[in-house]
C-alpha cells in the first residue's frame, strides 16, 4: 500500500515534549506522564497506566477501564468492546514514543486494524476492571534510523484470562512528509471549521445510543446508507484538532451501522476487520453503505467519498452475555 491511500490517521500529538528515553514505571490513569504519550487532551479519557519492555520488540501494558464511561458504554452490564479498541489505539503512540524513539509531531497513521473480544470477559463487576496487555512488535521498517512502520500484536488479559486479541499496522510519517501529502488540508483548525453542518442524527434507540448526540449517522434518501455526521465538538470522538474523520469515529460509525443494518442492539460487535484506503475529509459528505454476511452474525460496512471507498470494515456479531 502506497502512502497516498494511507489513511485514518491516530491523533497527531499536541501535548509536551516526550523525553528521549522515558523510564518505565506506574502511572495514575489519566496522569501526565502517560498522557502525553497516548495523544489525548482530556486526561479522565487516558486507559493506560504503566508500561515496561519485555524483550526487543515486547512489552506489558496496563490499562484501567472506568465502570461507566462518557461514551464507551453500554445498558447490558457488559464494557463496551469498543473501548478495547480505544485501548489500543492509545498504545500505538504510547509504544511508538516510548519505545521507536518516534519524536512528537510526527503523524501515525493506522493502515489496518483487526480485534476479537471474549464477550464472557466484558462483563462489569464491581470497581474498574484491570487489564495487562501483552504487546509485540513486528514487521518494523526504519528509514533514516526513523520508525517508518510496524504492527502491533496485542493479546489483553483479565484476571489471568484472556479477554480479548488486536492486530493494528500503522506508519510514522515526519511533518514535512505529512505535509506533502496533505497539502493544505493538513491544517487541523481549518479543516475542522470547514466540516460539512450536521445533519439530524438516526434514532439513538435504534444504534445502541443514549444520546442523539452520540450518533454519528443520519439519513440519506437510500436504504442501507447513511451519512457521516462529523461532529467536531463532541469532547471524545474530537478530543481535540484534527483534519479529517478520526479512526475511532469511523470504528464507531461501522458498529452504528450494524446495529441499524441488522435492526437489533442485542447483539454486540465482538470482532472489527478495518482497512482504511484514504482519508474521510471533513468538508465533503461521507457515505456509510452496509450489507449483512454470513449467515446474519456480520456486517460488512465502507465508508464513501467522492465515489471511492475511503475505509471498510467487517463488523462480527453476537449475543450480549446477559441477552
Amino acid at each position: 500500500m502506497t502512502v497516498t491511500i494511507q489513511t485514518a490517521q491516530l491523533h497527531p500529538c499536541t501535548t509536551a515534549p516526550v523525553p528521549t528515553k522515558p523510564a518505565p514505571g506506574r502511572c495514575t490513569a489519566g496522569g501526565p506522564a502517560l498522557q502525553q504519550y497516548v495523544h489525548k487532551l482530556a486526561a479522565d479519557e487516558v486507559l493506560l497506566t504503566r508500561w515496561r519492555r519485555t524483550g526487543p520488540d515486547a512489552f506489558a501494558v496496563g490499562a484501567r477501564w472506568p465502570r461507566q464511561h462518557a461514551f464507551y458504554q453500554s445498558d447490558n452490564g457488559d464494557f463496551d468492546p469498543l473501548l478495547f479498541a480505544e485501548t489500543v489505539r492509545q498504545n500505538i503512540p504510547l509504544i511508538s514514543h516510548v519505545a521507536y524513539d518516534v519524536p512528537v509531531g510526527h503523524q501515525l497513521i493506522w493502515q489496518d486494524f483487526s480485534y476479537r473480544v471474549d464477550p464472557a470477559a466484558l462483563r462489569i463487576e464491581d470497581g474498574p476492571a484491570e487489564l495487562e496487555l501483552r504487546i509485540t512488535c513486528s514487521d518494523v521498517v526504519r528509514r533514516r534510523a526513523r520508525l517508518a512502520s510496524l504492527t502491533m500484536s496485542v493479546v489483553a488479559l483479565r484476571a489471568g484470562r484472556r479477554a480479548a486479541t488486536a492486530v493494528a499496522r500503522f506508519t510514522s510519517n515526519p511533518p514535512a512528509v505529512y505535509q506533502r501529502l496533505r497539502g493544505e488540508r493538513a491544517d487541523a483548525q481549518r479543516a475542522m471549521a470547514a466540516a460539512t453542518p450536521l445533519t439530524p442524527p438516526i434514532p439513538a434507540a435504534l444504534v445502541g445510543r443514549r444520546r442523539a448526540a452520540d450518533v454519528v449517522l443520519a439519513d440519506s434518501r437510500f436504504p442501507q446508507r447513511w451519512q457521516l455526521r462529523n461532529d467536531t465538538s463532541h469532547p471524545i470522538l474530537f478530543d481535540h484538532p484534527v483534519d479529517h474523520s478520526p479512526g475511532m469515529l469511523l470504528l464507531e460509525a461501522a458498529r452504528q451501522a450494524a446495529h441499524a443494518q441488522l435492526g437489533s442492539t442485542e447483539r454486540i460487535p465482538v470482532g472489527f476487520d478495518a482497512k482504511f484506503y484514504r482519508y474521510i475529509e471533513l468538508d465533503e459528505p461521507c457515505w456509510i453503505a452496509a450489507e449483512t454476511v454470513r449467515d446474519q452474525d456480520a456486517v460488512e460496512v465502507v465508508a464513501l467519498q467522492g465515489g471511492r471507498i475511503g475505509f471498510s470494515c467487517t463488523v462480527t456479531t453476537a449475543p450480549a452475555t446477559s441477552a
